[in-house]
């Protein structure tokens, strides 16, 4: 069984060394004996231990003169610019006299090139494919006279940025070549020319609601899903730079805590089960308590009137809206969160009233008033992790007082300090009573003290994990009332996955049509990677959206590169055989790996053109 090495002495990642060769298998199939070729990976592990493992399956290159079972291969022959079959014979072996189009490759010789992710980009765009987005952005942008469709650098775009976020520019530069989508979507670098990435946004915003429509119906269709009952909230991004040139663009209350930065205010509606069924972008000093008044209208002329119980954290509402939802001849119900003074206002009359136990940790009370129903909740849960954070909080504030006033520091320099410590601590910090010295005084531990106000802290603990809710929906069970509120943490994660995973944050673009397409793009990449995670919660529990692409990415694509001897050269992609993990991840969600790409064949290259050898 011969064997060919390709490289000896690499280290990988993880400081394994590695061999890679070329293996031959014989069988005997029909009397005619066959030799199947592959790519196996030698990997020294820690304990010294050599772990053998197959990467790449080649195929058969023939060995006999029969012609009754000589193996052909089909080809993209690129000098001629057509499809042609030829039959594939080693060096050492001669070509039959009735072989057509043959030609002998130097398996000695063959060589892998262009690494590049392939797994995870295959898995983005099985998921565009799911949800028919090609067939919707076909149909509204058009061929024109674009070399490349627009709807397949949207494409590029929308999955590059699932997969591997990052700017259009970085995604020109290196993102395209380092992934396989030129493989996925059967394009050269056309694609990610940098002017026609950036053209694309400037031709998708104006197709938002037609979007916002095509998804509900998909989700629908594709789990079931309901939009009876909504999520709505409010986040905010920065955009590096003066961004003079869009309007929306203003100084405001930064949720990511760059004041130092204009920024945009995006309005996000979710269902519980994370489905994004719209969003808009506001300016970005526009107030909370003004925005639920004008989206409503807009969810109601986009899906038309029907019964929708909207949820909501407390800054949102103001009365005044409410009082109208309340009111209204139309189906609007709503469930908010209510300051804690109101725990307060009305502790007479929640004093006489029984706790009744809704889920194991968690005890309510009611009171109808007005047309409300209240339903005051006391969650252990949430007790211990309010007293966590402040107690955290605290014990941080305290180690630096007691720095500070070790140190004894210059008043104006002890008074700036205090100040930074104070916007950590936030409000923890009003537990404390510090006596600082006049301003005519020296600094001393005399002068300067501080204690615990330990009846202001056990009152507010007393109060730990109580809040209060308020609905229009008197008639509604308050255990269903209490797990819809707590659904909010499905449009917290949305937010974090927005900007984080997803790279939403910051903005670079300094043109008002490119920064509604970056956040257009990103809301994209959320439907594709939020409906990933329905189908994960049906078939692979416990397993995230981001886990999955993390397990695929090692799924490489290779070019494996066989010189002839008549001076051309065999290209074969090939991506790398999955592992038996990432076999069971596939079959769990009931998706196949398609068939290896075409190879092609190519005229020999120059010495200064021959590419560099890329290495696993």
């Amino acid at each position: 069984m011969p064997t060919y090495p390709l490289y000896i002495g690499i280290e990988d990642l993880s400081g394994c060394a590695l061999t890679m060769f070329l293996r031959s298998k014989r069988r005997r199939k029909d009397g005619k004996e066959h030799r199947y070729w592959s790519v196996v990976e030698n990997r020294r592990v820690g304990t010294g231990r050599v772990v053998q493992r197959q990467v790449l399956y080649l195929g058969e290159i023939n060995d006999g003169q029969e012609a009754v079972w000589r193996k052909t291969l089909e080809v993209f022959d690129e000098a001629e610019q057509r499809a042609k079959t030829l039959s594939l014979f080693p060096e050492d072996r001669e070509i039959p006299a009735d072989a057509l189009a043959g030609v002998q490759v130097k398996l000695k010789e063959m060589e892998l090139r262009r690494a590049r992710g392939y797994g995870s980009y295959w898995l983005g765009c099985e998921l565009w494919q799911q949800l028919e987005l090609s067939e919707f952005w076909e149909g509204r942008l058009g061929g024109g006279r674009e070399e490349v469709p627009w709807a397949q650098v949207l494409q590029l775009l929308v999955v590059s940025r699932l997969v591997s976020p990052g700017s259009e520019f970085r995604l020109h530069r290196q993102g395209f070549d380092q992934s396989a989508m030129g493989d996925l979507l059967g394009r050269g670098f056309a694609v990610a020319e940098k002017d026609r990435l950036y053209r694309c946004l400037e031709h998708i915003v104006e197709h938002k609601m037609s979007l916002f429509d095509h998804l509900r119906q998909r989700w629908q269709d594709l789990f079931q899903a309901r939009f009876d009952v909504l999520l709505y909230d409010l986040t905010s991004t920065y955009i590096e730079g003066e961004g003079e040139e869009i309007p929306k663009a203003k100084y405001g209350y930064s949720r990511d805590g760059r004041f130092d930065c204009r920024q945009v205010v995006i309005a996000l509606v979710v269902t519980p089960e994370g489905f994004p069924l719209a969003y808009e972008v506001m300016e970005g000093n526009t107030s909370d308590r003004t925005t639920l008044r004008g989206f409503l209208t807009k969810i109601e002329a986009q899906y038309g009137r029907v019964r929708r119980v909207w949820v909501m954290d407390r800054g949102i509402p103001t009365e005044e809206v409410l009082e109208e939802m309340r009111t209204s001849e139309r189906e609007i119900f709503y469930l908010v969160g209510t300051p804690r003074g109101k725990i307060q206002q009305y502790a007479k009359k929640w004093l006489d009233l029984p706790w009744q136990k809704v889920r194991e940790s968690v005890e309510v009370k009611l009171f109808a008033e007005d047309g409300e129903l209240y339903v005051l909740a006391k969650s252990k849960g949430r007790r211990a992790k309010e007293r966590a954070i402040r107690r955290r909080k605290l014990v941080r504030l305290l180690w630096k007082l007691r720095d500070l006033r070790r140190k004894c520091p210059a008043r104006d320099q002890l008074l700036l300090r205090i100040g930074a410590a104070k916007k950590e601590a936030g409000r923890a910090f009003g537990f404390v009573r510090i006596r600082l010295p006049q301003a005519d005084k020296e600094v001393t531990r005399e002068a300067f003290t501080f204690r615990l106000d330990r009846e202001k802290l056990e009152k507010s603990e007393r109060r730990d994990g109580h809040y209060l809710l308020r609905s229009n929906l008197v008639s509604e069970d308050p255990s269903v009332l209490w797990e819809l509120y707590i659904q909010l943490t499905q449009i917290e994660e949305a937010f974090k996955a927005l900007k984080s995973e997803l790279g939403l944050r910051p903005i670079y673009h300094q043109v008002e049509k490119r920064v509604e397409a970056h956040i257009f793009v990103a809301f994209q990449a959320y439907a594709l990677s939020v409906t990933l995670k329905k189908r994960l919660e049906a078939l692979a529990p416990g397993l995230t959206p981001r886990a999955i692409l993390e397990k695929l990415a090692t799924i490489q694509m290779l070019d494996v590169c066989l010189p002839t001897t008549d001076g051309r050269g065999l290209i074969m992609p090939r991506y790398t055989q999955p592992e038996p993990e990432q076999q069971l991840i596939l079959h769990r969600l009931g998706l196949k790996l398609p068939a290896q790409p075409p190879p092609r064949i190519k005229a020999a290259e120059t010495s200064q053109a021959a590419p560099q050898r890329l290495l696993m």
